[in-house]
């Protein structure tokens, strides 16, 4: 597969003096922006993710009239964390 370039990115020199001091021994500034890049995407595409599902969830709620109290939900998310410590 062909590769493409990203446009060039326009910063202030502190940004990239900031981003040179981050960078590991064996790494690139541009491997350090693609890594940056793939993480933003997957970040962007799990939050899609959670709320597409959130928004399915309210639908099914208000279609079947079935809702969870809040707090009755927090206790069982709380007991389940307790639980999965006490192993």
């Amino acid at each position: 597969m062909k590769t493409a370039n990203i446009p060039s990115l326009r910063v202030e020199p502190e940004l990239r003096h900031a981003v040179e001091g981050a960078l590991h021994n064996d790494e690139t500034l541009s491997s350090f922006m693609e890594q940056a890049l793939r993480e933003k995407i997957k970040r962007r595409q799990l939050q899609d993710e959670f709320i597409a599902c959130g928004l399915a969830s309210r639908s099914k709620a208000k279609r079947t009239g079935e809702y969870y109290d809040a707090e009755d939900v927090l206790a069982g998310l709380g007991n389940m964390l307790s639980s999965a410590k006490d192993k």
